[in-house]
């Protein structure tokens, strides 16, 4: 017998909750099949199975949290050639004794696994990927063929139908333009999957789920899915751990707005991706962090550990899940490099296709929160991280100048929240001086995208 595991989807995540069985006890299974989804706080991600066999047990319901390493289910892989109903009728004797205790050493009911469910109904539970890309490309679930268990339809076969020429619509300019757009927080809430715009995009119409209820007083009642319960308990800890302070400085950065206006379009044109404004933040942020080490750090109990390497956390939502992936060594990287770095990494979200890797080692955040028009606001931090920056929306208005001349000038405020266990008022005040200092410098004279 095979054991699956509960993987660990990132660095710091220690639990996981199922939010979906793509396969059912009785289906073969074949190395590398895709057998569950798996929510974190960080990232939805499909759980393959590393043995081909015949899936005999399911250990963990859906909608259940356990710890990393728990056992999930069982392959038994030398069943490899049997039928499915036999292993089916298998499953329904009672447990050996090993599985039994299996169960009790994870902690995990024992509730008897359902029947599997007709074709027709199989065909209509979607995973978080397949779903957004039925929508995105404004498909007809009912056009679709499943080659999944249970004539399921996989990402795959809607990518093959969209190869096929059956995609009602490609993405437009604008939706192309978000897919380089970091995902905002919400003020006092983390990360949160809300669509944003680079450029003034009329917002979308609030979508109900399947499972809203409406009361008697005509209120609307949404049942909280599993990631949303995810993040809220990730939340309440890191607010309840790590004891937030909150500071704020405003930048000028009429200069930078300028420079990007006239260098998107060559740039687009040569680079086949948007020029945005949160490679020039993280570039400015990543020199700082060089300067300011002490902000690019964990705390550790009786220590505080300063991380060598920088590594850049980004929020980048899709239509129903959130993904927090990381720029590897970030100051290594050019505002060219940064750009392709924050594309690639949102257009695998977008696919389903970030891997353990991509959403791991994050040392310091920045949040594009001035994307959807934020002005200001308060993050929570990015636990064990020590300190998490927003960049709010630049907003023209008039500004006394130096030399008490009244000018119109592109200004945005730059907000810092920071774990004061680790951080002190003086040193991020400092911090936040140097990076408004390098923003309001970018121009064409001192700039170089490569």
């Amino acid at each position: 017998m095979a054991e699956i595991k509960m993987p660990q989807l990132g660095e710091s995540v220690t639990e996981g909750t199922i939010g979906k069985w793509l396969k059912q006890p009785g289906d073969r299974i074949n190395k590398y099949d895709p057998l569950c989804e798996v929510i974190t706080d960080k990232v939805n991600a499909e759980v393959p199975s590393d043995f081909e066999g015949v899936l005999t047990t399911i250990l963990v319901g859906e909608g259940q949290t356990v710890p990393v390493g728990t056992v999930i289910a069982v392959i038994d892989e030398a069943d490899a050639g049997t039928t499915g109903e036999a292993a089916k009728a298998a499953n329904d004797t009672p447990q050996a004794p090993v599985e039994a205790a299996v169960k009790a050493d994870a902690g995990v009911v024992n509730a008897q696994q359902e029947k599997r469910k007709p074709a027709d109904e199989a065909r209509g539970r979607f995973s978080p990927a397949v779903l957004h890309l039925i929508q995105e490309h404004d498909l007809d679930p009912a056009l679709l063929t499943g080659t999944g268990a249970g004539g399921r339809i996989t990402r795959k076969d809607v990518l093959a139908f969209i190869e096929q020429g059956g995609a009602g619509k490609r993405l437009t300019k604008t939706e192309e333009d978000l897919s380089s757009v970091a995902a905002p927080t919400m003020p006092g809430t983390g990360p949160v999957p809300v669509q944003v715009a680079a450029e003034k995009a009329a917002a979308p119409p609030v979508k109900l789920t399947a499972n809203a209820q409406t009361l008697e007083n005509g209120d609307t009642a949404i049942d909280v899915t599993p990631i949303r319960q995810t993040i809220a308990r990730r939340m309440v800890e890191s607010k309840h751990t790590a004891p937030h302070a909150w500071t704020m400085v405003e930048a000028d950065v009429t200069h930078l707005v300028k420079f990007r206006e006239s260098a998107k379009d060559s740039f687009k044109q040569k680079e086949g991706i948007s020029l945005t404004f949160l490679p020039f933040f993280i570039k400015a942020v990543v020199e700082t962090l060089k300067e300011f080490p002490i902000l690019n750090s964990t705390w550790a109990g009786d220590k505080i550990i300063i991380k060598k390497r920088i590594h850049i956390s980004i929020a980048v939502a899709t239509d129903d899940a959130l993904f927090v992936p990381v720029i590897k060594d970030a100051d290594r990287l050019s505002i060219t490099g940064l750009g392709h770095a924050i594309h690639d990494l949102a257009k695998k979200a977008r696919a389903g296709k970030l891997t353990p890797d991509d959403i791991s080692g994050g040392t310091f955040t920045v949040n594009n929160t001035g994307a959807f028009g934020s002005v200001l606001s308060q993050p929570i931090i990015n636990s064990p991280q020590a300190a998490i920056l927003s960049m709010e929306s630049i907003v023209k208005r008039p500004v006394v100048l130096d030399n008490e001349a009244i000018a119109i000038r592109s200004m945005m405020n730059l907000c810092l929240s920071l774990d004061h266990r680790v951080l002190d008022g003086l040193v991020c005040g400092k911090f936040l001086a140097a990076v408004k200092r390098r923003l309001e410098s970018f121009d064409g004279s001192n700039v170089s995208l490569y």
